[in-house]
C-alpha cells in the first residue's frame, strides 16, 4: 500500500533531485530539499481537506487527481500561475514577465520578478485568504454529526442556521482587511477578495448542483441524501452515500485545484526568500505538491478519516489560522515557518483527540459488555 501509493512521489524527488545535482550541484540539491519540506510542511492540512472531498469521488476521478491535477499543481499553480499574477498586477507583457523570471538580476520598472511577485502579495493574499475563510466558515457553521470542541462548535453551529452567515461574515473580514491591511491598496485587495469568494461560491455550487442531480439519478426510492459541501461535510456515519461522477466529479476536481492554489500562494512567494530561481522553486514545491498528493490518496485508501475522527475538524482549524494569516500578512510579515507550525499543531491535537477517543470508546464498549448465560 505505501509503495503503491507513494511510489510516484519516490521516484519523482529521486529525478527531481538528479536534476538538481546536474543543473546546480551540491548546493542545489539542498535548495530543492528545503522548498520541498517546507511545501509539505505547509500543506499537511491541504491533504486532510482533499481527503475529505477526494473519498466521495469515485476511482477514476481519484486517479484523474494523481495524475493530470499533479500536472496542474506543480506547473499551472507553482509556475505558470505566478507568471499571469506579475503580469496583471505589474500590467507586464508575459514575455517581459518570463524573461524576467527567468534572468533574477533583470528588472522592469526597477523591480525583479520576485519583486514583483512580493508586490502583487496583497491581491494574492487577499484571494487565497477569503477562499480559505469560507471553506472554514461553511464548516464551523454547519451541522457535524462529531464535534471536537463542543464548547465552541455547539453555539456556532446554532449561529449557522442564519442563511448565508459565512458569507456575511466572509466580506466583513475582507472590508477590515482593505480598510485596516492594505496600505493605498484598498480596492485591490477588495477586488481580490471578492474574485476569490466568487470562485468559492460558483466552483462549490456547481458541484453541488451536479452532484445532487447525480443523487436524485441514483437514489429514486427516497433514501436521506449525503451531506455536500466542498468544505468537506460528509453523509451519515462520516461517508458519502454515493461516488459523484461526470459533471459534479469535475467541479470538485476545479474545487480542490483552487483548494491548493490557495495553500500554494504563501508558499511561492516565500520560497523566493530561499531561492530566486525560477526553476528550484517550481521543483522544490512540485516535489513537495506530489507528496501532499500522495498523502491524500493514502487517507482516503486506509480509511483514517473514519478511523480519527478529528482529524478533519483539525484541518478546517489549522484553513481558518492560514485564511487570518494571509489576510494581515498583507500588512505585516509572517514567516513562513509560524504558518506551518500552526498547521502541524491542529493536526497534530486533532489525531492526539481522536486516539484517546478512540481508546475511551473502547473502555466504554469493554466495561458495557456482558456474560449473557446460555438458555
Amino acid at each position: 500500500m505505501l509503495l503503491r501509493t507513494f511510489g510516484w512521489s519516490f521516484g519523482i524527488t529521486v529525478i527531481g533531485l538528479a536534476a538538481a545535482a546536474y543543473f546546480w550541484g551540491a548546493d542545489g540539491i539542498g535548495v530543492v530539499l528545503i522548498l520541498s519540506v517546507l511545501e509539505i510542511s505547509l500543506s499537511f492540512d491541504n491533504a486532510v481537506i482533499n481527503a475529505t472531498i477526494l473519498k466521495r469521488m469515485t476511482p477514476f476521478w481519484q486517479k484523474i487527481f494523481l495524475t493530470v491535477g499533479v500536472l496542474i499543481a506543480v506547473f499551472g499553480m507553482r509556475l505558470i500561475f505566478p507568471l499571469l499574477v506579475v503580469a496583471l498586477t505589474a500590467h507586464i507583457s508575459p514575455v517581459s514577465v518570463v524573461q524576467l523570471a527567468l534572468d533574477s538580476t533583470k528588472t522592469e520598472a526597477g523591480l525583479t520578478y520576485a519583486q514583483h511577485l512580493d508586490a502583487a502579495h496583497p491581491a494574492i493574499a487577499a484571494f487565497g485568504g477569503m477562499f480559505l475563510l469560507m471553506i472554514f466558515l461553511d464548516f464551523i457553521l454547519g451541522e457535524k454529526e462529531i464535534q471536537w470542541l463542543e464548547w465552541l462548535e455547539k453555539p456556532l453551529e446554532k449561529i449557522g442556521k442564519l442563511d448565508q452567515l459565512s458569507v456575511v461574515v466572509s466580506l466583513i473580514v475582507l472590508m477590515l482587511s482593505a480598510r485596516f491591511f492594505a496600505e493605498g491598496g484598498a480596492e485591490t485587495v477588495l477586488l481580490a477578495g471578492v474574485a476569490g469568494l466568487t470562485t468559492y461560491l460558483a466552483v462549490g455550487g456547481l458541484s453541488n448542483l451536479f452532484e445532487s442531480a447525480g443523487e436524485d439519478d441514483e437514489d429514486e426510492d427516497g433514501a436521506e441524501e449525503a451531506a455536500a459541501a466542498p468544505a468537506g461535510r460528509n453523509g451519515k456515519n462520516g461517508k458519502p452515500a454515493i461516488l459523484v461522477a461526470g459533471k459534479a466529479a469535475f467541479f470538485l476536481f476545479l474545487y480542490l485545484e483552487v483548494l491548493d492554489a490557495s495553500f500554494s500562494f504563501d508558499g511561492v512567494v516565500g520560497a523566493f526568500a530561499i531561492s530566486q530561481d525560477i526553476f528550484q522553486i517550481t521543483l522544490g514545491l512540485g516535489i513537495g505538491a506530489m507528496y501532499i498528493r500522495s498523502l491524500t490518496v493514502y487517507l482516503v485508501r486506509q480509511g483514517t478519516l473514519d478511523d480519527y475522527v478529528y482529524l478533519e475538524h483539525g484541518a478546517h482549524y489549522a484553513i481558518g489560522a492560514l485564511a487570518i494569516i494571509l489576510m494581515v500578512s498583507i500588512k505585516y510579515t509572517i514567516p513562513e515557518i509560524v504558518t506551518g507550525l500552526i498547521g502541524v499543531a491542529f493536526i497534530g491535537l486533532a489525531l492526539l483527540s481522536s486516539v484517546l477517543r478512540n481508546k475511551r470508546l473502547a473502555a466504554e464498549g469493554e466495561s458495557e459488555s456482558v456474560d449473557v448465560p446460555a438458555l
